[in-house]
């Protein structure tokens, strides 16, 4: 399977404080990879340093097989427009309208159109079930509908990978479970590969197809495989304790 992204050798921190430590794996194509692991164990840490916001100590990230590391700044902006990611809280600027915030990533980066953008924004809200919100502000959205306006955004240049930061956080369980489907349907539908950041271990089994567990004690990957063979079968006591905490609805 093609690698989208390759980790080697990553280490990462803040100031003097090492948080992983020389971790290495890699995400394929069309793959929903979720990471998984206990508070402070690194999760958000290493999906800013995925996404090229953060630089690590040490080690690589390869992104469509060039490092978002060791690049030149311009290099790197240009391969970031190739990813989307999406925030806790939809990261909506609350000044603007849902469809003024969509189009910004087309307004800076592509030579498109006015009506060009303006049809882009209905195919985007109509893909996240949000037909007719385009005039709306941020404010007059329930949360389930924010994340679902970030997540248009973040597909507004058609990228082929996508980054989720906790996108069930806050909300209710029929709505995450909306949101879950929503995620499985771009995968599915578009190919699209897709990096989960998460706690909710509903949506780690409803959706991933590979997760790795994070533990802080390491410092590094505890485990790496899917979510129910490590929950039945992982010799790490504490990755089989962690993941049986989801409902036992999940048994396959």
């Amino acid at each position: 399977m093609e690698k989208v992204i390759k980790v080697q050798d990553l280490t990462i921190g803040y100031g003097t404080l090492t948080v992983l430590d020389k971790v290495n794996f890699h995400v394929e194509k069309s793959e929903i990879f979720g990471i998984l692991g206990g508070s402070g164990c690194g999760k958000s840490t290493l999906l800013k340093h995925l996404t090229g916001l953060y630089l690590p100590f040490e080690g690589d990230v390869q992104i469509f097989g060039q490092s978002i590391i060791n690049c030149e700044d311009d290099e790197r902006r240009t391969l970031m427009r190739k990813f989307g990611v999406t925030y806790q809280g939809g990261a909506l600027f609350g000044s603007m309208t849902v469809a003024e915030n969509i189009a910004l990533p087309l307004q800076e980066f592509t030579d498109k159109s006015a009506e060009e953008i303006k049809q882009i924004i209905k195919e985007k809200l109509a893909m996240v079930d949000l037909e007719g919100c385009g005039p709306m502000m941020p404010s007059e959205l329930s949360g389930g509908m924010r994340k679902r306006a970030g997540l248009a955004r973040a597909m507004a240049l058609n990228p082929s990978l996508l980054f989720f930061d906790e996108p069930s956080a806050g909300l209710d369980p029929i709505t995450s479970a909306e949101l879950d489907r929503l995620i499985k349907r771009l995968r599915d539908d578009l190919g699209t590969t897709i990096v989960i950041v998460t706690h909710e271990l509903d949506s780690v089994f409803s959706v991933t197809d590979r997760v790795i567990m994070l533990d802080k004690n390491i410092k590094g990957i505890a485990a790496d495989g899917s979510a129910q063979n490590l929950r039945d079968r992982s010799e790490n006591s504490w990755v089989r304790e962690f993941l049986s905490r989801a409902g036992m609805k999940f048994t396959n």
